[in-house]
């Protein structure tokens, strides 16, 4: 059943005559290939959201929007997460981000180039499709396919399909303008958008859509425990921190919504009658956007979360000599420029001491300053310091592909295509430093780039037959080959270096987010038959099935399958029923990824890694791991069985759908528990090693001829490392309810619908060799609410359009963050909007009007985060916009 059937905005002529004629049955083509099937006959729950209803929230991204219309689609903020700011992870019935397939015009959408390393437990190691690339200005409608379908598209459609369907207009013109901030008056945005319809001679179109966006940063953030701790205790260098980071505020931090500049997409959709039952098309997008987003404040000598060790924390001195002294007082680390053994010493560290234990021993300090041999970052930035991590991202693709009817008996449908599509993500990172270089090291640093390109040729086949049925059988047939690349592009050279000051204990590699050594590039392809068969059987009974046989080049063959059907008990009542199999093939892209990120554990920065499992140090990660006894960890692709069964029906001039569905994943592609990186080395380096620091054992163990150091660039720092294999298995299952009504009131027209989900995600294994971690496991099961459900009412009488949506979000738990048991809330939005013209109107709106914020974290000054970035709604409070549009 759809979830909207009709735009509550006045709509042009056309578009009013194409919305009466729709306005009950609403035809789809999505999770079928016959022609004529409605969403109110499909044998499962697929909704149709029109492009209208779709864009009538506060936002201006595709993904936000879609969170709002479809209660079971999850999207997070995302303020410090490394690369997941710049390309945001999405859960449909709180699956990772590939387990659900993203189409345009039927055609399955190429992933983004990020790999989620922080995704909130959920969408950990997951490579999705950046689905904000898309315009919301381009789409005629969405159709959300809610069950499995690998067996009619493949790899990923295990939590469901998501059809972007574009504009296919081909005249009429139409632009938008929106202006929009928060309540707080920060987070100013603005998105201008334009579509046009072209004819193209007398028997085609190209349908255009143009649109720039802006989005500021929000700051939700606190003064962090350790920076009052400085202050208070006489540390007053931190005190000016703000300004130094560029804010006028007290925050030492930035953390809240990412800076998104520069955001520009363009899609294109065309069609040409070539004569003969023939047809020609081509659509595809370019698109370019620069995100911004915040990281963690290093510390500089101490406090509750200690010092950031590999540039600021020393070892323990004696607070006389400023030598090592195991029973001496922490120290801030100084470097010996011209090397330990060569020249003039140094001092091991600037003894801490005096009020709060946090002063630098002042006679200490002179004397490193004084000395040009010798050098510490408190010389330089007194302060600490906050990096800014961010990246550019650049998105085209491009379909063209032939269609028609070879009038052959019944007729012969054909459809072949090819396509191409990248998504490339070239990083920064600002105000942050490799320690290894000392006086030397830049503040600003290019870590180098990724990017996901695919390449896919399809061949699609209908053909109906009689065969004494309700109907004709309907047929389908075809085949696939798709081809990925991932490619990681080398940094500045800085950003990944081992510098002259590594060996005395400071971190190489940029700080936050250390640089790609070197240009890598990984790729895998598939090969795929499918037959897809669906008829009605009786006037009451419809029946479809499906199978396909994937090859892949690296992870061999997998055989899906698919039966489904739906039985109309009366012209008010119909049931259905699905079964079906899946999987999920783990990416180029995950199967060969290096990556270094910064996370918070329990208060303290750690850094924390991501290695190929076929790479080097990731065999010395399957050696340790396997000498535990569990095996050797393996990657290969996921499996998926899907069941589902739903009402449909119709009461007192409502319509309604209730569904149950069931999902069971096992051998699920993850990211495992962090593995301790100095015990993997100490392992490596045989019975009777003890090596001290990361950096002690990569030295010695390349000196001994057991490593190369070159294979362990970027790595001295780094605390614990993980790699992806197959793992853990989970169950997922839930309800939805959709219902919509159209009545009467107060002398105009209005609307009702209704859409709840309910969904509880139970991990029934953890894994045996490469075993998920607590924390994941809870994030799995409680990170986001079982119960999420939205109410909406429109109202149309004259020139007015109102409207109110309610948004409910049951509780949920935020462990991993010290935050558990956070409740539900209700939030409110509102629009009005102002037909003045035939082609003008203008809107007026608020989303959360009643300014509503999730529970605050309990140590909220630990990390500085106010609120939990996990939070399902975000934490920007009420936010408004004003919007005026013109349609020709």
């Amino acid at each position: 059943m759809a979830l909207a059937t009709t735009a509550p905005f006045a709509v042009n002529a056309q578009e009013e005559e194409q919305a009466e004629d729709k306005k009950f049955e609403q035809i789809i083509v999505t999770g079928t290939r016959m022609t004529d099937r409605s969403a109110a006959d499909s044998p499962v729950p697929v909704d149709v959201i029109s492009g209208e209803e779709f864009r009538q929230n506060s936002s201006s991204d595709v993904q936000d929007m879609l969170r709002t219309a479809v209660p079971s689609f999850d999207i997070n903020t995302q303020p410090i997460s490394d690369a997941a700011t710049i390309v945001r992870p999405a859960n449909l019935r709180g699956l990772s981000p590939d387990n659900v397939l993203v189409l345009v015009n039927g055609k399955r959408r190429h992933r983004g180039s990020i790999i989620s390393f922080l995704g909130g437990g959920i969408s950990d190691g997951a490579q999705g499709v950046d689905i904000s690339a898309i315009p919301s200005m381009a789409l005629k409608q969405v159709e959300v396919l809610r069950d499995g379908a690998s067996s009619q598209y493949g790899s990923d459609a295990i939590a469901g399909v998501l059809n972007f369907i574009l504009k296919d207009n081909a005249e009429g013109f139409e632009v938008q303008a929106r202006y929009g901030s928060t309540y707080e008056g920060d987070g100013d945005n603005f998105i201008v958008s334009a579509n046009a319809g072209l004819p193209l001679g007398d028997e085609g179109f190209v349908n255009v859509t143009a649109e720039i966006r802006e989005v500021d940063g929000t700051i939700r953030s606190v003064v962090r425990d350790d920076v009052a701790f400085q202050i208070e205790n006489g540390y007053t260098a931190v005190s000016d921190f703000a300004l130094i980071n560029g804010y006028t505020s007290d925050v030492p931090q930035y953390w809240g919504q990412p800076d998104v500049e520069d955001d520009i997409k363009f899609f294109v959709n065309s069609e040409y009658d070539l004569g003969d039952q023939t047809t020609a098309y081509l659509f595809g997008n370019y698109g370019e956007r620069m995100v911004t987003g915040g990281f963690f404040y290093r510390n500089v000598v101490g406090g509750p979360s200690g010092q950031r060790g590999g540039v600021y924390r020393g070892p323990l001195v004696d607070p006389t000599t400023g030598l090592v002294d195991d029973d001496g007082v922490p120290s801030v680390l100084v470097g010996d420029l011209d090397g330990l053994d060569a020249g003039g010493s140094c001092i091991a560290g600037i003894p801490l001491g005096g009020q709060g234990g946090v002063n630098p021993d002042p006679t200490f300090l002179a004397q490193v300053v004084a000395d040009p041999n010798c050098f510490s970052f408190i010389e330089t930035i007194p302060s600490g310091f906050v990096p800014r991590f961010g990246g550019t991202n650049e998105d085209m693709a491009i379909t063209v592909g032939i269609k028609g009817d070879l009038d052959i008996g019944s007729g012969l449908y054909y459809d072949v295509s090819a396509q191409r599509g990248s998504n490339r993500t070239d990083f920064f990172i600002k105000n942050t430093l490799n320690a290894s270089l000392g006086p030397d090291s830049p503040r600003d640093f290019v870590p180098g780039g990724q990017e996901q390109t695919e390449t896919l040729f399809n061949a699609n086949f209908v053909y109906s037959v009689d065969v004494g049925l309700e109907s004709e059988l309907n047929i389908a047939f075809g085949a696939e080959y798709r081809e990925e690349e991932f490619d990681l592009f080398a940094g500045d050279e800085a950003s990944y270096a081992l510098g002259p000051l590594a060996s005395q204990g400071f971190a190489s590699s940029s700080n936050g987010f250390g640089g790609f050594p070197a240009t890598t590039s990984a790729s895998q392809d598939s090969t795929a038959v499918y037959v897809d068969l669906e008829a009605d059987v009786t006037e009451n009974l419809t029946l479809q099935t499906a199978v396909r046989v994937e090859e892949f080049s690296e992870f061999g063959n997998t055989t899906d399958f698919k039966l489904a059907g739906i039985y109309h008990v009366s012209d008010e009542l119909r049931v259905r029923a699905a079964y079906s199999t899946g999987f999920h093939a783990p990416t180029a892209g995950q199967a060969n990824i290096t990556n270094v990120t910064t996370q918070n554990v329990n208060g303290v920065l750690v850094d924390q890694g991501t290695l190929p499992l076929s790479s080097v140090a990731g065999q010395l990660a399957a050696d340790f791991v396997e000498s535990a006894g569990n095996g050797r960890p393996q990657l290969g692709p996921e499996e998926a069985v899907n069941y589902s069964f739903g009402v449909g029906f119709e009461i007192a001039g409502s319509n309604w759908t209730v569904d149950y569905y069931n999902i069971q994943l096992e051998d699920r592609v993850a990211l495992g528990a962090n593995v301790d990186f100095l015990s993997a080395l100490n392992f490596a380096g045989g019975t009777g090693s003890d090596f001290a620091t990361v950096s002690e054992a990569l030295t010695t163990l390349d000196a001994n001829g057991v490593i190369d150091r070159q294979d362990f660039l970027g790595l001295d720092d780094l605390s614990q490392f993980r790699f992806f294999s197959n793992s853990f298995d989970t169950t997922t299952w839930g309800i939805d309810v959709v219902g919509n009504v159209n009545f009467d009131f107060l002398g105009g027209e209005s609307r009702l619908t209704v859409a709840a989900n309910y969904n509880e995600t139970e991990v029934d294994s953890v894994g045996e060799v490469n075993p998920i971690s607590d924390g994941r496991v809870s994030a799995i099961e409680d990170l986001l609410p079982n119960t999420r459900a939205n109410i909406s009412w429109s109202h149309t009488e004259g020139k007015f359009t109102t409207l109110l949506r309610a948004n409910y979000y049951g509780g949920w738990d935020d462990t991993g963050n010290g935050v558990p048991g956070i409740g539900a809330e209700v939030l409110i939005d509102a629009q009005v909007s102002y037909q003045h013209s035939e082609q003008l109107q203008f809107v007026v709106g608020v989303d959360n009007l009643f300014d509503t914020y999730p529970q605050e974290n309990p140590n909220q000054g630990g990390s500085g985060q106010l609120y939990s970035e996990s939070s399902p709604f975000g934490f920007n409070g009420g936010t408004w916009y004003v919007q005026a549009r013109y349609v020709y």
